[in-house]
């Protein structure tokens, strides 16, 4: 943007007029969108922190039940079964737009948790085990998305605090001092043919 000092018109002076209103109100829109941003990204810090105490403690709930499956059924055993797991593929990722920001999301269609072995030749601790570790994969998976959702909204906060920075103090204040400039100009202009006016009546 370029303030014209040289040229004090009346043009130019309802030009920058018009050009700082529209900078104040760019400025209020950033302020607002850098609040709504900020709010978002403490709810997300909140939610990071609830899923990473829930991984802690099914981790170890999980372990604890994979332990009592070595000892009752032997890890080879163990192993062989956790090898006839499938793949989770059970994963979707839609994009949602905060302030036009595009951030992840997961869905996925609640499903029951299946069991991909026989049962009958296995013990509780071992079905206990591959719910936790199940739920856990599903937490993880979560946390990513919020970490991922918290780095982008950061970024952006921090993109529309250097804008708003601009505004307070380069862009504003320019446009109040070209405003000034020519208004102090065209006054001593005024004057100047008042006086000339006064002179030639005489």
């Amino acid at each position: 943007m370029i303030f014209n000092q040289t040229i004090p018109t009346k043009g130019n002076l309802i030009n920058l007029k018009q050009q700082i209103i529209l900078a104040k109100q760019g400025h209020d829109l950033l302020e607002k969108k850098r609040n709504i941003i900020m709010k978002e990204l403490v709810d997300l810090i909140d939610q990071a922190k609830s899923v990473q105490d829930r991984i802690l403690k099914i981790f170890n709930r999980a372990y604890e039940s994979l332990q009592l499956a070595n000892l009752d059924l032997g890890i080879e055993n163990v192993e062989e079964y956790a090898n006839g797991v499938l793949e989770y593929d059970n994963l979707k990722i839609r994009f949602r737009s905060i302030m036009g920001v595009e951030v992840p999301e997961i869905y996925k269609e609640e499903q029951k948790i299946d069991i991909p072995y026989e049962i009958y030749r296995t013990d509780a601790a071992l079905d206990q085990a591959y719910i936790y570790f199940k739920t856990v994969l599903e937490l993880i998976i979560e946390a990513s998305m919020i970490e991922n959702k918290v780095y982008k909204l950061a970024h952006e906060v921090k993109k529309t605090k250097k804008r708003v920075s601009a505004l307070e103090n380069i862009v504003i204040p320019q446009l109040q001092s070209s405003i000034k400039f020519i208004q102090d100009t065209l006054e001593e202009f005024e004057r100047e043919e008042f006086f000339k006016l006064k002179k030639l009546k005489r």
